[in-house]
């Protein structure tokens, strides 16, 4: 199981509509509307780093008022 936080950019005023959207992907664990230089963070998982990719591209990326994401696998060192 890999997992990623996600963070997110919104147009001015759309991240709850942004995280309550997100929240209902499947493979998203947590979505939260948040201040500082990210709107969004979100707490994703998947079987597979490509699956993980699918998610943010196809699934995350997708969702109207995103306007960049970055993604940060977390790693167990």
């Amino acid at each position: 199981m890999v997992q990623a936080y996600i963070l997110i950019q919104t147009e001015v005023g759309k991240a709850s509509t942004v995280a309550e959207i997100i929240s209902k992907i499947p493979g998203v664990i947590q979505a939260e509307d948040v201040t500082g230089p990210y709107d969004v963070i979100v707490r994703a998982q998947a079987e597979t780093v490509d699956e993980l990719g699918r998610l943010v591209v196809a699934r995350v990326q997708q969702v109207d008022g995103i306007t960049r994401t970055l993604t940060c696998p977390v790693v167990h060192l």
